[in-house]
């Protein structure tokens, strides 16, 4: 089993272009499809641990989602967690993670310093 994990959308450009580099670099990892297995509160707020950053920092901002929920970027910590458990799409993507550490990989070599 690999101690790699991506949270990965395949419809994301990104997301895929990170995928092939990790398997360009011979890694297999555990791919989660998070839009259909989503992270509860808990898995968000340990990739928010893992990754450094506050929970804005992880969201995608400008997805109508995030207006349609009432969210701004001072939304509250809580308030933000409790809307990518609610809706997903609202992570930004892909995100790696290896060793307690993680990336998001937006460009996709963000994630290099993983391996």
């Amino acid at each position: 089993m690999s101690d790699i994990t991506i949270w990965h959308n395949p419809r994301c450009t990104k997301s895929r272009e990170t995928l092939a580099l990790l398997e360009g670099r011979g890694i297999t990892p555990v791919v989660r499809r998070y839009l259909d297995d989503s992270p509860d509160s808990i898995e968000i707020r340990d990739a928010l641990r893992a990754l450094g950053l506050r929970a804005i920092d992880m969201m995608r901002p400008n997805e109508a989602a995030f207006k349609a929920a009432g969210l701004s970027r001072t939304s509250d910590e809580d308030t933000l967690i409790a809307a990518m458990v609610e809706t997903p799409k609202l992570i930004e993507r892909p995100i790696v993670f290896k060793d307690g550490r993680a990336r998001i990989g937006r460009p996709p070599e963000a994630v290099l310093d993983l391996l």
